[in-house]
């Protein structure tokens, strides 16, 4: 083949592979049917939300598979029965000491919030607390998982996961990854999570995003590097390299879990997401679908992270609706959707 035909047809080569890329970064998730593999929090602080049974209908749509819900909302949970979506219900935060006391605490939580719903809702995790270590809850936790354990285990339910939501500032130090341990406050209470984790072999629940990395360092921190977009390493730690800040942030929770001895424990990411508004150009619906639409990807792929390639990373955005109730600017503009059910950001697509 002639040299000129040759570059013709690596040019070709590249030209279609950028429209590829262009069109899987711009282009929603097409729904084929089945419930999509990829969780949303379903977040109440708004005045303004549809009702539960719309939401969930809602959910329905767009075929997403998995719901996160931060407390036991009756209303939620009713709306719930008979949907076929993975639901992660929430301890909050002020229960954890009750339900640490004793088995009978224990037991009034699951019969009040968990055994009326039993038979048509399907829970898959119960999550006690959400970012609650370090706190005046912290050492309560493990207790707490223990004790629902036990309920749950009584009632023959140990299909049921029983985990914690952690942020990413329990790590002291997160860079690199593989330098990464966990904080001097945090760590009485993350080695008993861990370890009650180990034993049953149930992954950590971990809040992870990458947004405010970017947007509080943006002339270091690469906004592809953060959108999951980067065509090249921009870490590499050792023989790891790091395409996106997701995978580098989840490897550093292994690398700070191994050095307590667990290495049996997995990561689900219980939120991450993009605001839409509230921060200028940092916040434009555009690098919100990007960003959402790039971590399910990702999270579906089921490529794991370079410490543990291949590996199932549960995976939840934050969150289905913009919260008119938080406070003003970035915090109110996490929805997928808008109070009125329309689209904030291209993520999904049912056409």
């Amino acid at each position: 083949m002639h040299l000129r035909a040759q570059n013709i047809m690596a040019s070709s080569r590249m030209f279609l592979l950028v429209i590829c890329i262009v069109i899987i970064i711009h282009s929603p998730i097409a729904i084929m049917g089945d419930k999509i593999d990829i969780g949303v929090c379903y977040g109440m602080v708004a005045d303004n939300l549809p009702s539960a049974t719309e939401v969930i209908s809602l959910y329905k749509k767009y075929s997403i598979g998995k719901l996160r819900l931060f407390d036991p909302n009756p209303d939620a949970l009713q709306a719930l029965r008979g949907s076929d979506i993975d639901v992660t219900l929430g301890v909050k935060n002020q229960d954890i000491p009750i339900i640490a006391a004793g088995i009978e605490g224990a037991t009034s939580w699951f019969t009040t919030n968990v055994q009326p719903y039993i038979n048509d809702v399907t829970f898959a995790f119960i999550s006690v607390g959400n970012e609650a270590i370090p706190g005046e809850f912290a050492s309560n936790i493990a207790r707490a998982m223990i004790n629902l354990q036990a309920v749950l285990s009584d009632h023959n339910l140990n299909g049921i996961t029983v985990t914690t939501t952690v942020a990413t500032f329990v790590l002291g130090i997160s860079y690199p990854p593989s330098a990464s341990i966990f904080s001097p406050e945090a760590q009485s209470a993350m080695v008993d999570v861990i370890t009650f984790l180990s034993i049953r072999g149930s992954p950590l629940m971990v809040n992870i995003y990458p947004y405010f990395a970017y947007a509080s360092d943006p002339d270091h921190v690469r906004l592809d590097y953060v959108q999951f977009t980067a065509q090249d390493p921009v870490v590499v730690d050792g023989n790891l390299s790091y395409y996106n800040l997701f995978d580098a942030v989840v490897d550093a929770f292994y690398w700070a879990m191994e050095k307590q001895g667990v290495t049996n424990v997995g990561v689900a990411v219980s939120e991450s997401g993009w605001p839409s508004a509230g921060n200028g150009d940092f916040t434009t619906p555009e690098l919100a679908s990007i960003y959402n639409k790039n971590f399910v990807q990702h999270v579906l792929s089921n490529v794991g992270t370079p410490k543990r390639p291949g590996a199932y990373i549960e995976g939840f955005i934050f969150a289905m609706f913009n919260e008119n109730l938080k406070p003003n600017g970035v915090e109110q503009n996490w929805g997928l959707f808008y109070p009125n059910k329309e689209p904030a950001t291209q993520v999904f697509d049912t056409s």
